[in-house]
């Protein structure tokens, strides 16, 4: 990209640089937006992955408690209760929070 505008700027007469100028800079900005949009959708995909990721830590956790008979008779509680309870107890929202502001650009 740089070396494209060098070359038209050489051959462009002095009073005729300012357009070719200002298409090359907005053509940057243009990609840099481009890749801000690519890089948000990145950020969002990570955090996903993340928080799914400390929610099956969190499930598995409860597993390996249980198989080991350490858990507490709780009453009857359904699975899909108990996977919504392990969700808010994961700690995503803090480990999130504290990870975003080195992916933000």
């Amino acid at each position: 990209e740089i070396n494209r505008i060098n070359q038209d700027l050489l051959n462009t007469p002095a009073h005729e640089k300012t357009e070719p100028i200002k298409r090359w800079v907005d053509s940057v900005i243009d990609g840099m937006d481009h890749y801000k949009a690519e890089h948000h959708r990145y950020v969002k995909e990570a955090v996903t992955l993340l928080e799914l990721a400390l929610w099956k830590a969190k499930l598995d956790e409860k597993d390996e408690n249980a198989a080991a008979g350490r858990t507490k008779k709780k009453a009857k509680l359904d699975a899909e209760s108990v996977r919504k309870e392990k969700r808010v107890t994961c700690g995503a929202d803090t480990v999130i929070r504290n990870i975003l502001p080195f992916l933000k650009l």
